[in-house]
């Protein structure tokens, strides 16, 4: 015979299955509305806010390498505050900071260095190191590959000559307009940038300022590394693609640079 506790616990059970049944189900309408919602937020999230990256190019190094996956905050640098207030503040872009960026010539490639004058800074090298404002700048990020460019090391104040085919046929008359002395000085809405690897980065002594209109955003952190050639990116056919996309698949753990995942990009 069952007590009364056996029948008190049937009955709460019986409640419970009777709300369950009750309780409406998603149609499929609901449900496709749901993942759609999913869908537009991931998809404003990836176009507005954060964009993923990969490091083409050595000129980066050691902050940067080849093969490095970032996620760039294209938001704060370009955007308003006006936009969203406080909850995501607008931040100009500072000396030093590491932005991506289209590249104005050759354009539509897209491009990350480190900013080393902002409108207004005047900027010269000598014998490879940069002065800004008067300033000799000490700067521990920086590679030197030891190899001489009369060019580069002592911009902007060596003929273009010595930059060889490197150097964008306009640019020399650009430098002579905006040269001051031994400076060159960044014009309004404009940056210049170089890469942390000083002797083996085409950058802005070679094609110019950078356009504020050009910048997308700042690297964030890395979130993936994987061990790719240095030529990689000029790999461009479909069946190059296809092969290095079986080479990752093939070799994502032993070839994947775990300790370079998650790093801040500084």
């Amino acid at each position: 015979m069952a007590t009364k506790t056996e029948k008190t616990d049937k009955t709460e059970i019986t409640k419970k299955a009777k709300k369950k049944a009750d309780k409406p189900r998603e149609t499929f309408s609901e449900s496709i509305a749901g993942i759609a919602a999913v869908l537009v937020s991931g998809l404003f999230i990836i176009t507005f806010i954060v964009q993923a990256f990969e490091i083409p190019s050595r000129s980066m190094v050691n902050t940067l390498k080849v093969g490095d996956h970032v996620f760039v905050d294209r938001f704060t640098p370009v955007t308003s505050s006006k936009v969203l207030g406080p909850l995501l503040p607008y931040r100009d872009i500072h000396r030093g900071d590491i932005i991506v960026f289209i590249s104005p010539t050759p354009p539509g490639l897209h491009v990350v260095k480190r900013v080393m004058g902002i409108p207004g800074d005047r900027i010269h090298l000598l014998n490879g190191v940069v002065y800004r404002n008067g300033e000799a700048l000490r700067e521990p990020y920086v590679v030197h590959s030891g190899v001489s460019n009369p060019y580069a090391d002592n911009f902007p104040n060596v003929s273009s000559e010595f930059g060889g085919a490197n150097v964008w046929a306009e640019w020399p008359a650009v430098v002579s307009i905006h040269k001051q002395g031994e400076d060159l000085v960044i014009p309004p809405d404009s940056y210049f940038g170089m890469g942390d690897n000083r002797d083996d980065s085409l950058d802005s002594r070679y094609w110019g300022f950078i356009p504020r209109a050009n910048v997308i955003g700042r690297p964030l952190f890395i979130y993936w590394s994987f061990d790719t050639p240095e030529d990689q990116y000029q790999r461009t056919s479909m069946g190059e693609r296809v092969g290095f996309v079986f080479h990752v698949i093939i070799h994502f753990f032993d070839k994947t640079q775990w300790r370079r995942m998650f790093h801040m990009v500084r």
